[in-house]
């Protein structure tokens, strides 16, 4: 199971280790330049292996200073150094035996971020997928879960915080200036969710008690003086503890659950067991800093991380292979965590949005996989949307095959079943095969199959006979590594609307396989014959979004205008919104002037007038299909220039014709007094902003949003003003002096100039790339810090077409080097920038043609890390 080796690993060709690991008791020494880890490992051997057979540890740039068995030290011809890992030979054929093994790090030299490191004067580990190897020789697999014992010995002015995972067993002084700390986690964990953290850290507690009446005790640790910011991750954290509770009946396990944030962190967060590391833009926040984006993620992303301790920690993944069961399920839970939290609707509406703009675009290109790869080169790259969000969707499509009740039971039954060990995806289907009595051995091709499905939807009204049929056809195009696909089940919830919008009862013959209102397509095609109709209905199909599908049917801007205007299920209305525009935004951005259809425009004003409407869903009603939006529509030759010139156009249109309307939105949608991050605030403050931009669109000055910036009294406004001045106007002196006021209120808060970072490097057309080439070298951009780099140069390559495609193919060679030099200090964020040029083929010929001499520059790069290297090849291949 070897990763780091440049070779391929397969599914197909797992099989357990030949020795079980018992216990795990680890002692650091910690210094910045070197810090010494003594572990002490016990392992015997599984049954029916070989006398003879070798232990294999992983290792990645360790210095090894001590090697002992059985207390015995091992000579040098029974064990072998290599680059990736130590084999040791001559181990006793039966019974426990103790490895005992002392090795050096450099915690400060590790630009990497994985393993153990120290960032701002705190020392923090990251060991999923594999870091932990990068910190002693290891067997580093998820399969091998042991009990860990933990002693840290520090300088005791630097780090008077010890921690690591489990309860604290106890500590004190050891002279010279230096303390310890000793840590039991009595729960067995695979290596990748060892967690230590020591350092100087403010720190805010609350205390909590479990339904069964067990006293935790929360804690959240960030950087002296923020500690009022990590107020609302704590209440946040509180709200999920309870709702696990509540809805899955799972309850927290130790006597302590802590959080802390650190500036320089690759990921999110990452959910070590008993103590959660945070990257620190998911932990703070406060009316001045944070908008209401800010506060949903870290709500979210608090809850997800604590959701893991019993997806993900309490059962985990046999094999990386089954990263999936572990992300995809936990990223339901939290999906379904924040939607009781705030708007079901909304909530889902921004699931599909995420899912179609990242997700799509990944089934369809070079970087394809399934939901569970069956082989990869470098594991860092499989931490996909795919993984994650289609991940999360098929959980989903589980729950709606399967009903509520035996959802639940489902659930049940897998955490009692596999409580303690690590699970496939095989187990966590059977355990709701169980409890529903349904065969998922079509729908488990969901985990296997790469590629979106596209169902074609053809309907017939037969007035004589009263029916209507319903003809599906679905197909998954190839994907790198399959070019056959069988058939899938997909769950399809469905409704028939009368002319007035109502739906009516759903008749169907006896032997139609549909379940209420789910459909369930399981052929190739497949025919459905709806009865005793008086007229012809419309068809309003993937209601809910209850499968992650591309529909390709036809239907009238009337019938489209009849379902957004009519339709109980918002996330329908939104979706046929978005069908009623694209027509013209494709049009129009292949060289077609044609006006916005008259009826969009009264649809959408309708739905602005409308106030019985959540506020938040407005917001999302009314913003048009983005520039990344209709290129996916378009889906081959497309130019960036030309979409957004034709999005803007409709946007004006549709401005000009709702001038007074947007007007009123903008004085009522208006939120008086202290700023608070509830949803119906916050879905205020977003139909504020909508309204802002077409009364900006129409205007045509940037004077509405350079006094929308200087009246805002919070981040949400202020940053959504400083975005709609600088995008819109940005050469002008309002935008200027706009970035100068924000630069000097918040230059020393490295989290907000973030967004003053993105505000820039998201400024449309080919002049961004001089002015992204400059903010490299100013005071505030600091190369080293992952949000910095994702801040600048990572929204440039991924949220600025027309920025980055350049017709002359410079932004393509300048994200080229800046990939190849961070690709020095940290492969994983520089894999991940790397991935924003998967869909080059989509372009027109002249741009396509320079993006791939780009890539082609790239992959002829030495040296080039395996993470990087994986990418780009895979990016050409495809």
């Amino acid at each position: 199971m070897r990763t780091d080796t440049g070779q391929t690993v397969s599914l197909a060709d797992y099989r357990p280790t030949d020795f079980v690991l018992e216990r795990v008791d680890l002692t650091f020494e910690l210094d910045p330049a070197a810090t010494k880890v003594e572990s002490r490992l016990i392992f015997h051997r599984r049954d029916g292996v070989s006398p003879d057979a070798p232990l294999w540890l992983d290792g990645d740039e360790l210095s090894l200073t001590a090697l002992a068995v059985d207390q015995t030290p091992v000579p040098e011809h029974a064990y072998t150094v290599q680059s990736n890992g130590l084999t040791i030979t001559g181990l006793p054929g039966s019974g426990a035996f103790e490895v005992m093994i002392t090795t050096i790090i450099a915690p400060q030299a590790n630009t990497k971020l994985m393993g153990l490191y120290r960032t701002s004067g705190v020392y923090c580990t990251q060991c999923e997928a594999d870091g932990f190897r990068r910190i002693t020789y290891f067997p580093d697999r998820p399969d091998v879960l042991a009990v860990y014992t933990v002693t840290i010995m520090a300088d005791k002015a630097t780090a008077p915080l010890l921690l690591s995972n489990g309860n604290r067993l106890g500590g004190g002084d050891l002279g010279d200036g230096r303390h310890f700390a000793t840590w039991f986690d009595p729960h067995p964990k695979p290596c990748y969710l060892f967690a230590l953290v020591a350092g100087d850290l403010g720190v805010i507690e609350e205390p909590f008690v479990t339904r069964s009446g067990r006293n935790v005790a929360l804690k959240i640790y960030v950087e002296h003086g923020k500690e009022p910011r990590a107020a609302y991750a704590m209440d946040a954290l509180k709200r999920s503890m309870r709702w696990d509770e509540d809805v899955f009946g799972c309850e927290y396990d130790l006597d302590i659950f802590m959080i802390v944030a650190v500036s320089d962190f690759n990921m999110g967060a990452m959910e070590n067991k008993g103590l959660n590391i945070f990257n620190d833009k998911y932990v703070l926040a406060d009316p001045e800093t944070a908008t209401d984006t800010d506060y949903a993620l870290i709500e979210a992303i608090i809850a997800h991380e604590y959701f893991h301790n019993w997806t993900g920690n309490r059962i985990t993944c046999r094999d990386w292979f089954q990263l999936c069961l572990k992300e995809g399920l936990t990223v339901y839970r939290d999906h379904e965590f924040s939607a009781d939290q705030r708007s079901r609707a909304v909530k889902r509406i921004a699931e599909v949005r995420h899912l179609k703009a990242e997700q799509f675009p990944e089934d369809a290109g070079p970087l394809a996989h399934p939901v569970r790869p069956q082989q990869y080169r470098e594991i860092n790259n499989f931490y996909t949307t795919t993984v994650y969000e289609k991940g999360s969707e098929v959980t989903r499509m589980i729950a709606t095959l399967v009903g509520p009740e035996a959802f639940k039971a489902g659930m049940d039954l897998y955490f009692a079943r596999h409580d303690g060990q690590a699970a496939t995806v095989e187990d966590f289907v059977a355990c709701f095969e169980e409890t529903s009595g349904r065969d998922l051995t079509q729908f488990s091709l969901w985990y296997s199959q790469a590629g979106t499905p596209h169902i074609t939807v053809e309907t017939n009204f037969d007035a004589d006979a009263r029916t209507f049929t319903l003809s599906l056809a679905q197909a998954v195009k190839p994907t790198p590594g399959q070019s056959e696909k069988a058939a899938m089940h997909i769950p399809l919830r469905l409704a028939l609307l009368n002319a007035h919008g109502e739906s009516l009862p759903l008749k169907v013959a006896a032997d139609a396989d549909i379940t209420g209102d789910v459909l369930h397509l399981t052929e190739t095609k497949q025919r459905i014959v709806f009865e005793n109709l008086s007229g012809s209905p419309i068809l309003s199909i993937n209601r809910g979004f209850s499968a992650p599908v591309t529909l390709i049917q036809s239907q009238s801007p009337a019938e489209l205008a009849l379902i957004a205007g009519h339709e109980t299920d918002l996330y329908a209305r939104w979706q046929a919104l978005t069908d009623l525009a694209m027509p013209t935004l494709m049009a129009a951005s292949t060289g077609d002037t044609a006006s916005p259809d008259p009826l969009l425009i009264e649809t959408l004003l309708a739905i602005a007038a409308d106030d019985a409407l959540e506020s938040a869903f407005s917001a999302l009603a009314l913003t048009l299909p983005s520039e990344a939006d209709i290129a996916r529509a378009i889906g081959a030759n497309t130019d960036p220039d030309a979409i957004r010139t034709a999005r803007q156009a409709t946007l004006k249109a549709v401005a000009n014709a709702g001038a007074s309307l947007f007007d009123d939105l903008f004085t009522t949608m208006a939120t008086p007094g202290p700023f608070t991050p509830d949803a119906q605030s916050a879905g205020k403050r977003a139909l504020r902003a909508v309204a802002l931009t077409y009364l900006t669109a129409a205007d045509g000055t940037p004077d509405r949003a350079a006094q929308a910036f200087a009246d805002a009294n919070n981040m949400t406004d202020l940053s959504q003003a400083l975005n709609l001045l600088v995008h819109t106007f940005p050469n002008s002196s309002e935008a200027k002096s706009a970035l100068d006021t924000f630069a000097t209120r918040f230059g020393d808060n490295p989290l907000v100039i973030d967004k003053w970072f993105v505000a820039q490097a998201t400024i449309p057309g080919p002049d961004t790339l001089a002015r992204v080439q400059a903010l490299l070298n100013h005071p505030l951009f600091n190369r080293n810090n992952p949000n910095r780099l994702r801040s600048l140069i990572g929204t440039f390559a991924f949220s600025n077409p027309t920025g980055l495609h350049r017709a002359d193919g410079k932004a393509y060679d300048f994200l080229v080097d800046q990939i190849l030099e961070i690709d020095r200090r940290n492969p994983q964020v520089a894999a991940r920038i790397l991935t924003s040029l998967r869909s080059w083929r989509q372009l027109e010929p002249v741009r396509g043609q320079k993006a791939q001499a780009a890539l082609a520059r790239l992959a002829s790069a030495r040296p080039l890390s395996n993470d990087v290297s994986d990418i780009v090849e895979r990016i050409l291949e495809g």
